[in-house]
């Protein structure tokens, strides 16, 4: 699978196993980038730590400099999580992540992929509604996705204002 979004795309490909540890640096210097805007996560495992599946992980970049995990919700696609490390941010890693696991979304048949998000944080809500993803309001929200925010919640992780965003296929 490779992006054809742009001359500075970067290759998207499936993650390999090997390959699964080594994102949990990438994921955590992308959540460093967040303390600029006064957010920092609550101590834990990182969400690629949860995952030995390396068919739930796209990868951009060989060594990957970036990844899109992914599962469902609510009979979606949903994103779980999309990181870039920061020292590849703005090239086109993280487009080509969310172009390729909606390539595979619409290939498995599901009719559009979710996520939760930021609404205020310029590289999150903002970057998405870009992408063709809009904001769902809560009414839409399916049994499984009310109890993932309710758990986002529980955890920690609103720690600014959050919303669950959806991109028709």
């Amino acid at each position: 699978m490779t992006s054809t979004r742009s001359s500075t795309s970067t290759e998207v490909r499936w993650a390999r196993p090997e390959e699964l540890a080594g994102l949990v640096a990438v994921e955590l210097a992308a959540d460093g980038v967040f303390a600029q805007v006064g957010i920092t996560f609550p101590p834990g495992t990182t969400m690629i730590e949860e995952t030995d599946d390396p068919s739930r992980v796209l990868v951009a970049g060989d060594p990957p400099v970036g990844f899109a995990l992914f599962g469902e919700v609510d009979g979606q696609l949903h994103l779980d999580q999309l990181a870039v490390h920061p020292d590849h941010g703005r090239r086109g890693a993280g487009g080509s992540l969310v172009e390729a696991v909606c390539e595979h979304a619409a290939a498995a048949g599901f009719a559009a992929v979710t996520l939760t998000t930021y609404r205020d944080v310029s590289w999150n809500a903002p970057w998405y509604a870009r992408r063709g993803f809009s904001v769902l309001d809560p009414a839409e929200w399916g049994p499984e996705m009310a109890e993932l925010v309710r758990h986002e919640r529980e955890l920690g992780i609103e720690i600014a204002p959050r919303v669950v965003m959806r991109r028709l296929l």
